[in-house]
């Protein structure tokens, strides 16, 4: 490969006494596995760069499935996520590292990740938002098609109030049976959006969202999911009783 890729680590792991295995999505590329010799040595000067939400610059070289890392440069400090929102951005990561196939195209995911990762990292309010975007924004990168805003079965217009069940592979039918698979018009047209106004709006987005991912992520459960839980649960044991909701 010549030329320099913007970049992130997705993941990385210890290879050997001094360098790591990483998992970084690129802009040009996706995500590409690459070895970072001697990284892990004191005198490596990429020691503390190759670190999830540091915004890199990297080349790379090699033919096979793992490639080796030429160079990396960090382009700005790391983008400061702590708490739920560092869990959430783990949770992205993992996402990226286990559905998309290595070194596709995925220019425009990329920034659709960089604007997830720097909401994330403003810390501002609830993750929920950024991470529904995000997950509609791969949906789309990995071909999921769906229409949000018609009913599959009479070609018809969604309505507010009306009640449409999601069928795998044909879409929104309306219908009376309400269960999980069941979504109002308004909630599709929210997803359509990737605005959601509301708490409802959001429940219903996250419903979707884990329905359709489920096929890409098989029966293998997401680590950062269990590790967000296991904080969300300490973080509701500390809480003050005063503020309790």
């Amino acid at each position: 490969m010549e030329g320099w890729q913007r970049a992130f680590v997705l993941h990385g792991r210890p290879y050997s006494e001094t360098s790591l295995m990483l998992d970084l999505f690129t802009e040009g590329h996706g995500r590409v596995r690459v070895l970072a010799k001697g990284a892990r040595s004191r005198r490596s000067t990429l020691k503390g760069a190759l670190q999830p939400f540091t915004p890199l610059l990297v080349r790379w070289g090699g033919r096979g499935e793992v490639k080796t890392l030429r160079n990396a440069e960090p382009v700005s400090l790391s983008l400061p996520l702590s708490g739920m929102m560092l869990y959430s951005g783990l949770y992205v990561n993992e996402l990226l590292a286990r559905v998309l196939e290595p070194e596709t195209d995925c220019a425009s995911l990329f920034f659709d990740y960089l604007s997830c990762i720097q909401l994330l990292a403003a810390g501002q309010g609830s993750p929920e938002q950024a991470l529904r975007r995000f997950e509609l924004a791969l949906l789309a990168h990995l071909g999921y098609g769906v229409d949000f805003l018609h009913c599959a079965g009479s070609g018809e217009q969604v309505t507010d109030e009306m009640t449409y069940r999601y069928r795998e592979e044909k879409g929104f039918i309306a219908s009376l049976v309400i269960d999980n698979h069941s979504f109002t018009g308004r909630q599709l047209k929210a997803l359509a959006e990737r605005e959601f106004p509301d708490s409802d709006a959001l429940r219903a987005a996250k419903r979707f969202t884990r329905m359709a991912l489920k096929p890409y992520l098989g029966g293998k459960p997401l680590k950062s999911r269990e590790l967000f839980r296991q904080f969300s649960v300490k973080a509701s044991s500390e809480k003050p009783l005063d503020s309790a909701d």
